[in-house]
């Protein structure tokens, strides 16, 4: 049984918490957090095992064999390498780090150490993404590419009041880029590659950091444009359009209802069968990793999503 600790006490815990109630082979540690009463409150609530002052004094508790760190972004890379030395192996939230050059730094670090590192990024182990890539080749030679994930976040609010909240909080690594973007960015690279070359424009919000923005990524026979945004909604699907057909993706975070329309054709709905939790599958990867499967395709992924990510904040 691989025993999982949890840093941070926030709604994706609690996700995770869920998810690893379903996967066979893996259960639920104790709880870390900074703030000792909200973390025993927190563990009271998920039925965790008790509470640890902090990532160290998790680490120093003995009765994990995995750490979740699910803090603000800004600290990730600091509790990674804590933890890699540690020799503990690491599923870290999303964004895994604040750069690309963090996040290889840490995975050598890691390698060196013979320590697992993953980013828990949904998309890479959802049965969506497969099922799309099932249907790429009905498609034709791909033409243009349209990903998005735009959901207004209810901490806007906090925002529009002239409160601080981490998830918007520059300071803590908070940005819609970072939170959601990276979605439609690590699709564009799990589909297919990295792009030549990539450009955006962001729209600021009061508390300093990004609500929305777009970017338009060049390849050598298409072009891909990606949308973020925390301060907006939107029905719109994702799109992948081809010379033989289109392909319509109700959400490209968690995939579930595929649209694809051959061209002069009569639309097909590709319905994905898929647990109800989307963080099934990341736990499910860290297991086998924990187990020996080899994780540096997952890692390279996370790097070149960053690399992506980088560009357009510069």
């Amino acid at each position: 049984m691989i025993r999982i600790g949890i840093v941070g006490t926030s709604s994706i815990s609690e996700r995770l918490v869920d998810a690893v109630r379903t996967v066979d082979g893996v259960g639920l540690g104790p709880v870390a957090s900074r703030d000792a009463v909200r973390g025993r409150e927190f563990a009271e609530r998920i039925g965790a095992p008790g509470a640890a002052d902090g990532l160290e004094g998790l680490l120093d508790g003995g009765d994990i064999d995995a750490v979740y760190i699910a803090s603000p972004n800004s600290v990730h890379a600091a509790q990674i390498r804590t933890a890699v030395d540690a020799g503990i192996p690491v599923l870290v939230e999303k964004p895994a780090t604040l750069t690309a050059e963090e996040w290889e730094g840490l995975v050598a670090h890691a390698r060196g150490r013979g320590v697992v590192l993953l980013e828990a990024m949904r998309t890479a182990y959802d049965p969506g993404i497969r099922a799309i890539q099932e249907v790429l080749p009905r498609l034709g030679r791909v033409r243009r590419v349209s990903f998005r994930y735009e959901k207004r976040s209810a901490r806007y609010d906090h925002v529009l009041a002239g409160e601080r909240t981490n998830i918007f909080d520059p300071a803590l690594g908070g940005s819609a880029l970072r939170d959601l973007g990276v979605y439609p960015l690590h699709a564009l690279v799990l589909l297919f590659g990295a792009p030549r070359t990539i450009a955006g424009a962001r729209v600021g919000i009061a508390s300093g950091t990004d609500g929305l923005g777009s970017a338009i990524a060049e390849y050598d026979d298409f072009v891909a444009d990606a949308a973020w945004s925390k301060i907006t909604d939107t029905s719109l699907p994702s799109e992948i359009q081809g010379e033989d057909g289109s392909l319509a993706i109700d959400a490209i975070d968690a995939p579930r209802r595929l649209v694809l329309t051959p061209r002069a054709g009569v639309p097909e709905v590709i319905d994905v069968t898929a647990a109800e939790n989307p963080m099934v599958g990341e736990v499910e990867r860290l297991r086998e990793a924990v187990r020996g499967a080899d994780i540096a395709v997952d890692q390279d992924r996370t790097a070149r999503t960053l690399r992506l990510v980088d560009a357009l904040l510069r």
